[in-house]
C-alpha cells in the first residue's frame, strides 16, 4: 500500500502535496521526513489514519465506508453504487486525497490507506467477499468441487477456475434469483435477516446438518458459510444481490439545517465583557479559598459534594460555577494535592498566574477548559459526577467540547442557535466518529460551561467563543502542562483583551462604610476589596461592606493601618469614617499575644538553665527562659534533645502526664531526588527544592508550526534528486568511520539504513541523541534531539556510539 501512495505523491506538484501536508501536520512533526519514501510511511502508518478521519465529516466518511465494499472502486463507481452525481462526488473524493486517506492510481482506481478500514468491522454490515471464504483453509477441494456441482457449474478445472466460476455466478442478481426460486420455503426470510442485519449472526448449528432446511441449502449453495458451529455469515457479493439493484448506501453530502435565530451582537458583546471578568475573578478567589482551607478529597477519589458547597458559600459563587472552576483549575494546575496540607491547595503556578496581565490569565483557563477530559455539568441519572473525579469517557468528552463549539461556529454573525436538537444533529454531521449517545448527553453541560465562561451567550458564540472554535493548533490533552499554541493565540489574545477592556480598576467608598464597583471589578480590585471587606452582592454593580472583623482579617495577614489605607486610597477616595474604623481597628490589633514554641525545657537547678540559656553553640535552638526553672526553645523536642546531647547535657525527654519517655528513633532512608533524563541521555538528580519546582516557566512560547509550503517546495526538489544509495552505507561508515568498533559501526549504520536512535559523542567529548541520518560526503545528517533540527557529524570526529532507548 506505500508503495501505491509513494508512487502518487511522486506526481503531485507543490501546491498539492502542501495541502495534504496542511491536513496531515503529523506527517511533518519534527523529525520532519527528508525524503517521500519516508513521507509515504507516516502518511500509512495507521494509528495517524484513524487520527485523521476524527476530523471528516459525514459524507467524507461515508463515501471511505462505500470504497471498501469494492474490489476496485472508481469515481465513477462510487458515483453510481452511491446513487449520486459524479459532480456531488468530486469534493469529497478529493477531500479523502488531500488527508491522504484515498488516492487514485493510473487507471483510476481509488486505494483507500489500510488504517482506514480499521473503524469498520464490516463495512456497510457487509461481510468479507466471497474469495475469502472460497480461499479459506476449512474449504477443501472436493468441497468446493460439491458447490461448483451445486451450483450447476463444471466441477474440472483447477481450484483457481473453480472459485471464479462460483464468485460470478454468486455475484450476478439475475442467476442468484434463478437459484433462489428453487430453494426450500423460508431461505429468502433467511437470507433477507443476514443481507440486512448481518453479516454474522447466531444460529442453530444442528439445522445446518439436517436436510430440507433452508440453512444447509444455503450452505451447500454457498450462500452462507458458517466460522464455527453457531455462527453463520454472508458474503459481501451475496448480501448486495439480495438488497437489489435499487440499493444505495446512504451518502449526504449537506449538513443538516441548524435552527438558527437573530441575535443581537451588541447584547452578546456586553454579556461577554460581564462573564470572562467574574471568571478570573472568582478563579482567583477560589484559590485563595483553598490556600487558607485545604481541599481534602473522597477515599473514593475527588471532591464531596459538601465541599464544592461550603466553596461555594464562601466565595460567592453558586455550585455550578465552583464545580467548574475547580476542575479548570486543577487542569491548569493552579491547584494541586499537597500530601502535608492533605487536600488541594494552590501550587507556586498560582503564584505566577496571578502576576500576569488579565488577558493572559484568562487564556489559561480557557486553555484548561479547551483539553479538559471532563464535563463538569454532565448530569448521569439526573445527578452530576464527582468534581474532579475519574470519567471513563475521558479524551471523548473533549472531543465533544470542540466539536459543539465548531459547529456553533458555523452561524452566521448575528445568529444564534434555536434548538438543540438541530445543533445535536449538526454536530454529528460534521464529526460523525463521535458517540452519538455521549454527544447527546455532553452537548447541554458544554453550552452551560460555555456560557458561565463567556464563551456562549443568548445561544451565540462570542468573539471568545469564535477565537477558541477557529484554533487550528493541536489542543494538547489534559496531562499537558501547558499548551502554549492555544494560550499565546493571536486571535484569542486579541479576543481576551477586548473580553477584559470594560473591567473597573475603582471603587466607590461611602460614608456608610462601603465600597460600590458600577461594573465588572478587575481581579485585583475584588482581591484587594475581597481581604478588607465582606462582599455583600454581585451582579452589573458589586457591593462590599468593611467591618471589624474584616478589617481585622487583613491586619492578621499582615497589613498595617497606613499600608492598606495606601492600597485602598490607590483606588478610591476614602471617607472619614473609614479611615476611623481602620486605625481604630488597628491600634486594638495586637493588645493580646500568642507565641509558638517547640518545646519546653525544666530543671530543678536555676543555675544549670541559665548556663544552657547562655550557650553559645545553643543559640540556633532559641532559648529563653520564662521563669528561674523553665526555657523554652524554638526548635522541635527531638532537635532540642539531640543538640543538649551533642553538647554534654543528659536531657530526657517528658510525655504530657510527665513521665519520661524513651524513643528509639529509626534510621532515616537517605533521601534521593528526582531522577531526570537530560539531552545527550545523560541522568542528573535534581534537588528537593528543584524536584517540587516547575522545572519549566508555564508560558514559555512553542517554536513555531512547520511551514507546509515549505516543505513541500523540500520535498518535491528531494524527489527529483533521489539516488539509489542501497549497499552504500556500510562501506562508507567502515571507511570513514576508523574510531568506532565493528559493533558501534553497525549502530550506525542502522541509524541511516532504519532511522533507530542513538546516541554519539564526538571527539571534543560533546553528547548528542540523533536519529533519521543520511551520509553525505563523509558527514553524516542526522536529526539532533538537542538542537531540533538535522546537523552535521563527521565520521571521523564519532568517538562512540550507543544505543538510546
Amino acid at each position: 500500500m506505500e508503495d501505491h501512495l509513494l508512487g502518487w505523491l511522486r506526481t503531485l506538484d507543490e501546491n498539492r502535496l502542501a495541502r495534504i501536508l496542511a491536513n496531515r501536520p503529523d506527517a511533518i512533526a519534527p523529525p520532519w521526513p527528508r525524503r517521500l519514501d519516508t513521507l509515504a510511511q507516516r502518511l500509512g502508518n495507521g494509528f495517524a489514519v484513524m487520527e485523521a478521519m476524527r476530523g471528516l465529516p459525514l459524507p467524507a466518511l461515508q463515501l471511505a465506508e462505500a470504497g471498501l465494499t469494492m474490489s476496485r472502486p472508481t469515481a465513477e463507481g462510487l458515483a453510481a453504487f452511491l446513487g449520486v452525481p459524479g459532480e456531488a462526488l468530486a469534493p469529497w473524493l478529493d477531500h479523502l486525497c488531500d488527508h491522504a486517506l484515498a488516492w487514485p492510481d493510473d487507471d483510476g482506481v481509488i486505494h483507500l490507506a489500510e488504517g482506514v478500514a480499521r473503524w469498520w468491522a464490516a463495512p456497510l454490515g457487509l461481510g468479507e467477499p466471497l474469495e475469502h471464504y472460497l480461499n479459506s483453509w476449512t474449504i477443501s477441494n472436493d468441497a468446493l468441487r460439491a458447490l461448483a456441482r451445486s451450483l450447476g457449474l463444471p466441477s474440472h478445472g483447477n481450484k483457481r477456475r473453480t472459485i471464479a466460476r462460483v464468485i460470478e455466478v454468486l455475484s450476478d442478481p439475475v442467476r442468484l434469483d434463478r437459484l433462489t426460486a428453487t430453494a426450500p420455503e423460508g431461505t429468502l426470510a433467511l437470507l433477507g435477516r443476514f443481507a440486512w442485519d448481518g453479516p454474522s449472526r447466531d444460529v442453530d448449528g444442528g439445522r445446518f446438518v439436517m436436510h430440507g432446511t433452508p440453512e444447509k441449502w444455503c450452505a451447500d449453495h454457498g450462500l452462507l458459510f458458517r466460522p464455527s458451529w453457531h455462527v453463520a455469515e454472508v458474503s459481501r457479493e451475496v448480501a448486495l444481490c439480495l438488497r437489489g439493484p435499487g440499493y444505495h448506501p446512504p451518502f449526504q453530502p449537506e449538513a443538516p439545517e441548524m435552527a438558527a435565530i437573530p441575535v443581537d451582537p451588541e447584547e452578546v458583546d456586553h454579556l461577554m465583557t460581564l462573564a470572562a471578568p467574574h471568571v478570573v475573578e472568582r478563579c482567583a478567589a477560589l484559590l485563595d479559598n483553598t490556600s487558607k482551607t485545604p481541599l481534602p478529597l473522597l477515599k473514593t477519589g475527588g471532591v464531596g459534594v459538601r465541599e464544592v458547597r461550603r466553596v461555594a458559600k464562601e466565595t460567592g459563587c453558586d455550585e455550578d460555577e465552583t464545580r467548574l472552576l475547580l476542575e479548570v483549575c486543577a487542569v491548569a494546575r493552579l491547584l494541586a494535592w499537597d500530601e502535608k496540607s492533605a487536600g488541594m491547595i494552590p501550587t507556586e503556578r498560582f503564584d505566577r498566574w496571578r502576576l500576569d496581565e488579565g488577558s493572559a490569565r484568562l487564556r489559561v483557563l480557557l486553555s484548561a477548559w479547551w483539553r479538559m477530559e471532563r464535563s463538569s455539568l454532565r448530569k448521569i441519572d439526573g445527578k452530576y459526577a464527582t468534581v474532579l473525579g475519574d470519567d471513563p469517557s475521558g479524551s471523548a468528552v473533549a472531543r465533544v467540547r470542540r466539536a459543539v463549539l465548531a459547529a456553533l461556529a458555523h452561524l452566521p454573525a448575528g445568529t444564534a442557535m434555536a434548538g438543540r436538537d438541530s445543533l445535536v444533529r449538526n454536530v454529528h454531521w460534521h464529526a460523525p466518529l463521535l458517540d452519538q449517545a455521549l454527544l447527546a448527553e455532553c452537548a447541554p453541560a458544554v453550552l452551560d460551561e460555555a456560557t458561565l465562561l463567556g464563551l456562549l451567550a443568548n445561544g451565540a458564540l462570542t468573539d471568545l467563543g469564535r477565537a477558541l472554535a477557529g484554533l487550528g493548533a493541536s489542543p494538547g490533552d489534559e496531562n499537558d502542562d501547558a499548551v502554549p499554541q492555544v494560550e499565546h493565540d493571536p486571535v484569542l489574545a486579541e479576543a481576551s483583551t477586548r473580553a477584559l477592556a470594560s473591567v473597573r480598576r475603582s471603587a466607590l467608598f461611602g460614608p456608610d462604610l462601603t465600597a460600590v464597583v458600577t461594573g465588572p471589578p478587575s481581579a485585583e480590585l475584588a482581591a484587594l476589596l475581597d481581604r478588607v471587606a465582606e462582599r455583600e452582592s454581585r451582579g452589573a454593580a458589586s457591593v462590599w461592606r468593611f467591618t471589624t472583623e474584616s478589617l481585622r482579617g487583613a491586619l492578621d495577614h499582615g497589613y498595617d493601618a497606613d499600608e492598606l489605607l495606601d492600597e485602598l486610597a490607590a483606588v478610591g477616595t476614602i471617607p472619614q469614617p473609614l479611615e476611623y474604623l481602620v486605625r481604630d481597628t488597628a491600634r486594638r490589633h495586637g493588645e493580646v499575644t500568642v507565641t509558638t514554641v517547640g518545646c519546653v525545657v525544666q530543671a530543678g537547678d536555676t543555675g544549670l538553665l541559665a548556663e544552657i540559656a547562655g550557650h553559645r553553640r545553643l543559640a540556633r535552638l532559641g532559648l529563653r527562659l520564662l521563669a528561674p526553672t523553665v526555657l523554652v526553645s524554638a526548635a522541635p523536642a527531638e532537635r532540642t534533645l539531640a543538640a543538649l546531647r551533642e553538647h554534654g547535657y543528659s536531657p530526657v525527654p517528658v510525655s504530657d502526664t510527665g513521665e519520661i519517655t524513651i524513643h528509639r528513633a529509626r534510621a532515616e532512608e537517605p533521601h534521593h531526588g528526582k531522577l531526570i533524563l537530560l539531552p545527550g541521555g545523560q541522568v542528573a538528580e535534581l534537588s528537593e527544592f528543584a524536584a517540587g519546582a516547575d522545572p519549566q516557566a508555564p508560558y514559555v512560547l512553542a517554536e513555531p508550526a512547520p511551514d507546509p509550503h515549505e516543505h513541500a517546495r523540500r520535498l518535491v526538489a528531494a524527489g527529483r534528486e533521489e539516488t539509489d544509495k542501497h549497499g552504500r552505507t556500510w562501506a562508507v561508515i567502515g571507511r570513514m568511520a576508523t574510531r568506532l568498533p565493528t559493533a558501534q559501526q553497525s549502530l550506525l549504520g542502522f541509524v541511516v539504513d532504519r532511522g533507530v536512535r542513538a546516541a554519539i559523542t564526538l571527539a571534543d567529548g560533546l553528547t548528542a541523541t540523533i536519529s533519521h541520518g543520511e551520509l553525505r560526503s563523509g558527514t553524516l545528517d542526522a536529526w539532533c534531539e538537542e538542537a531540533g533540527d538535522y546537523l552535521e557529524f563527521p565520521l571521523a570526529e564519532i568517538t562512540e556510539v550507543r544505543g538510546a532507548y
